[in-house]
């Protein structure tokens, strides 16, 4: 089967990256959960002190320690996922925080801090058979993947999705509380004059508000599947 890529972008807590896990296991193909990669960088300025109790950032200095920080991804033996490592230092658990998910939209909206993570996303995925989520795949990072999705889901269902996966770690906020935040996110995410979260021409819709995983798998699987026919039929007619 021809090896493709395959870009997944959308909102917070639509599941984006539930499906690239699932799709990067059924396909053995590389996952890059892009999105921790910037709450790497975000975590890493926190630790730096490069944003204050005001959530301002020092962008100067953050820029400036770029050349510093190096993210990258290690397989977890235990879950079978792939856990950030930032700078030699496994981080998985640190970023997934409520502070985290409300402060990397101001992080990743820095120009300097796009180039990088993009510049890495690029070499991880030039060989193909790789699936990335985030929110710029399909319309920057790989304009060119053989498979784009846009994934969307209605907000009380994101909102309950997130309070469930902060509770699993330990985490509790109110359903007002992480749906404040999901929608300061989104606005953030849509504004931003760098790469902002736009749907690709070519994308295909996936509202998963009412789908199983299993469901969405199938669906997506299916697309592939036709897509693979279709290239196949172009070759017969050359």
């Amino acid at each position: 089967m021809q090896k493709i890529t395959i870009a997944i972008d959308g909102y917070s807590s639509c599941g984006k990256s539930t499906l690239a896990r699932a799709l990067a296991q059924k396909l053995n193909y590389n996952y890059i959960d892009t999105g921790a990669m910037y709450r790497a960088v975000t975590l890493y300025a926190l630790q730096n002190n490069f944003i204050d109790s005001e959530e301002n950032i020092d962008k100067e200095n953050l820029i400036a320690a770029l050349s510093t920080i190096e993210v990258e991804f290690t397989l977890n033996e235990k879950t079978h996922h792939s856990d950030v490592v930032l700078n030699g230092i496994n981080v998985e658990r640190e970023i997934r925080t409520m502070q985290i998910s409300s402060l990397v939209s101001k992080v990743s909206a820095i120009k300097e801090v796009r180039e990088k993570m993009v510049a890495a996303q690029r070499q991880m995925g030039k060989k193909k058979a790789v699936v990335l989520d985030g929110r710029d795949i399909g319309t920057h990072v790989f304009p060119k993947a053989e498979l784009k999705l846009f994934m969307i889901a209605d907000p009380d269902v994101r909102a309950k999705r997130r309070q469930d996966e902060f509770s699993s770690k330990g985490q509790y906020f109110s359903l007002a509380e992480v749906e404040m935040s999901l929608l300061k996110r989104d606005m953030a995410d849509i504004s931003r004059e760098e790469s902002p979260l736009t749907q690709a021409e070519d994308a295909v819709i996936l509202d998963n508000s009412d789908l199983s995983r299993e469901e969405q798998l199938e669906f997506v699987l299916k697309l592939i599947a036709d897509l693979q026919f279709i290239s196949r039929e172009e070759q017969s007619q050359h």
